[in-house]
């Protein structure tokens, strides 16, 4: 089975120009299939600020009204995803940005309301991800470069979390590849001390995490992004690993498996 690597690059890097130019040009150097999810970085927060419209986030997860999603989608599916494909373009990468609308590549779901009302967010399932279209573009050589912008089948679209868009992907495309995801943000990995970048921990398993979620070194944002990795790696995604963006090709990460 052909190998095919998925990578999400986080927020903190987006929001460097210096820092997105060089994982470009480190993304460009992956041989083989190859996918980029993205998300949009403190930028979209700006702008709302900006505007007028304070950011409102729990747990990480941006509360989207509409005028708020119509910010994060010209923020997301228009100007940051569209200076990622040009610089990968640059990089002779041939690119092909899309929302989740596009192609009906990804289609959710509005999340129902719970303690919290999220607004026009989305939740995703392996079945709504158009696998047999990602799998062509692949086939003719593109790089498909996903942003955090989904929509639900009835014209509405809906912001989405990277992460999740990213382990999805992942799980959805498993049939036709052997899937490696990576998430690249601005640490080596899992740090077992959030103070010392030193202290990557190099390997995690379900019995392993467990422990470190009750010790509470592994803590907040963390939780759901490895809570999803396991997931994924459950439906068949064959690795995942989590490392520094701009060290994408370097031996120190955290690789995440089940046993």
């Amino acid at each position: 089975m052909k190998q095919l690597k998925i990578i999400k690059v986080g927020g903190g890097i987006i929001d460097d120009a210096a820092s997105l130019a060089q994982f470009l040009q480190l993304f460009a150097r992956v041989e083989g299939p190859k996918i980029l999810v993205h998300g949009g970085g403190k930028g979209a927060s700006e702008m709302l600020r900006a505007l007028g419209i304070a950011p409102q986030l729990v747990n990480g997860r941006r509360i989207t009204d509409a005028a708020t999603l119509d910010i994060v989608t010209m923020f997301y599916a228009g100007k940051t995803n569209k200076a990622i494909v040009a610089g990968l373009q640059q990089n002779r990468v041939n690119a092909l940005g899309l929302s989740g609308a596009d192609g009906n590549v990804i289609r959710a779901i509005k999340r129902p309301v719970r303690e919290i009302d999220y607004g026009f967010v989305g939740e995703l399932t392996p079945a709504g991800v158009n696998a047999a279209l990602l799998g062509a573009l692949l086939g003719l050589g593109l790089t498909p470069v996903i942003c955090a912008i989904t929509h639900d089948g009835h014209g509405q679209l809906l912001n989405t979390n990277a992460d999740t868009i990213a382990a999805t992907v992942a799980v959805a495309l498993s049939e036709q590849f052997a899937v490696e995801l990576h998430y690249c943000f601005e640490k080596d990995g899992v740090l077992l001390d959030v103070n010392d970048d030193n202290s990557v921990i190099e390997k995690i398993n379900l019995a392993s995490y467990a422990e470190l979620k009750e010790a509470g070194i592994i803590a907040d944002g963390m939780i759901p992004k490895l809570d999803n990795s396991f997931d994924a790696l459950s439906q068949g995604v064959s690795k995942i690993i989590i490392g520094h963006a701009l060290k994408i090709n370097d031996s120190l990460k955290t690789v995440l498996c089940l046993n």
